[in-house]
């Protein structure tokens, strides 16, 4: 189990160092799960040990939700004053999602017809 989250944390902060180096807009959690996610298209597969263990944290999930939870409270008077501008981009930013996923889907559903018929 400890290789594996030692793993995990060693993509995260790759992903980290990266961005402070080259200051490219992408938070460096992110471009360490980019990575994790190349290692292990590379590599064919995922180890069976980080499956355990990415299986463990996910059925702990929900405590991190606990700061993000303190944070509305802590900041409950200012989501109070601002809560139109954040209404509306948190309903622009999961309706923008919802479309570039769809799109996503469809040019990946195409591109397996395209295979499967052999036009590719």
């Amino acid at each position: 189990m400890i290789p594996a989250l030692t793993a995990l944390l060693g993509f995260q902060l790759a992903g980290e160092l990266i961005v402070r180096l080259t200051g490219i807009p992408v938070p460096g959690p992110v471009l360490g799960m980019v990575l994790l996610a190349a290692f292990f298209a590379l590599r064919g597969g995922v180890p069976e040990e980080l499956r355990k263990a990415a299986s463990v944290i996910l059925q702990h999930l929900s405590l991190l939700f606990i700061p993000a939870g303190v944070g509305l409270m802590l900041h409950a008077a200012r989501i109070e004053a601002e809560w139109l501008a954040i209404g509306a981009a948190l309903l622009g930013s999961t309706v923008l999602s919802l479309v570039v996923t769809v799109l996503v889907f469809r040019a990946f559903a195409r591109s397996d017809d395209r295979e499967e018929r052999g036009d590719a």
